[in-house]
């Protein structure tokens, strides 16, 4: 019977990694783009979406807690230099490599095959951050998060904001003639989605952020290794599907100067995730979601190191195409 469990759970787990792949073609998650849309057309449109899937996420948490069902929660940090240093290190990798972790699955998924180099430079960057640094172990907090004290009332409040904001998004694309698949897989819809397949994850296998299972593996320390990996197959398999469903699908040739990019990339945003600790893909649906301020704090960094790469590559190279369009 355990067995029947574990793999109906898999099942659910890997159809959720999928769903999310699909939907990080279609959702607003490149903190990349996203900081880029601020500066290039004065908006935050996909600033809110990450933050949207982040309240998904938290929304979600408190419903199964109501029911005494939550798991384990991946326990908060305290915040130090090392968050900052680690945030501003993850944007310098995201800007070099012109995607975040979300939005190097999206290209890939794209055909531009160079990201492929992303996972293994993050890699690569865990492996050796002790080379380069001598991070100390992140002091790790004793207390709960303050989204797991809330009272159970909080959990009848998310269900009936959840309600109204799929109405008022339903009736939105309505009323601007979308089809019934359009409106499902709007830009914010998709990234509802995507906090909610994470979730679904979270229930089913735990945590599951595929940067923490490249950190784990440089590390000898992970557990499960070839069920997390198949999750990674299923997501990138979603984010293809994804990207050839929205007509973005083009076998683009690899270059040497993009593969560098992107190695490199990886390697600062590895170096990055462990002084934090966390990628910005766990930062955003795991340490955002429980308001543990460190997360939001090394995401802030993230983005300011982003916006100073590219004010900076504006002011080089006036004409130039903006980094990250995923």
């Amino acid at each position: 019977m355990s067995i029947v469990v574990l793999s109906l759970a898999f099942g659910v787990a890997a159809v959720c990694a999928g769903l999310m792949g699909f939907a990080i073609q279609r959702g607003a998650t490149c903190t990349v783009a996203a900081v880029d849309e601020v500066i290039s057309k004065r908006k935050g449109n996909r600033l809110l979406a990450l933050v949207e899937a982040s309240v998904w996420v938290a929304g979600g948490l408190l419903v199964v807690q109501a029911f005494g069902q939550l798991p384990k929660m991946p326990p908060g940090y305290a915040v130090g230099l090392a968050t900052f240093g680690g945030g501003a290190l993850l944007g310098l990798g995201a800007f070099v490599n012109g995607a975040c972790v979300f939005g190097a699955i999206a290209r890939f998924g794209s055909g531009e095959w160079a990201y492929a180099l992303t996972p293994l430079g993050f890699f690569v960057g865990c492996l050796s951050v002790g080379s380069v640094f001598a991070p100390m172990m992140p002091q790790r907090l004793a207390h709960d998060s303050p989204v797991l004290q809330a009272p159970a009332w909080a959990a009848a409040l998310v269900v009936a904001l959840a309600a109204a904001r799929l109405m008022w998004s339903w009736s939105a694309g309505r009323r601007a003639g979308q089809r019934v698949f359009e409106r499902v897989w709007s830009p914010h819809a998709a990234t509802a989605i995507i906090g909610i397949t994470f979730l679904v994850m979270l229930l089913t296998v735990g945590a599951w952020a595929y940067t923490d299972v490249l950190a784990e593996l440089a590390h000898g320390m992970a557990g499960n290794l070839w069920t997390r990996s198949l999750l990674l197959l299923a997501l990138l398999v979603g984010a293809t599907v994804g990207g050839w469903t929205a007509g973005r699908f083009r076998n683009r040739g690899v270059e040497i100067t993009q593969m560098l990019r992107c190695f490199a990339g990886g390697v600062l945003m590895g170096w990055g995730s462990l002084l934090i600790p966390g990628g910005n893909d766990g930062l955003i649906l795991v340490g955002m979601p429980l308001l543990w301020p460190y997360a939001w704090l090394a995401i802030a960094s993230m983005c300011t190191a982003i916006a100073a790469g590219q004010l900076l590559q504006r002011a080089m190279v006036p004409a130039g195409p903006a980094s990250g369009s995923a």
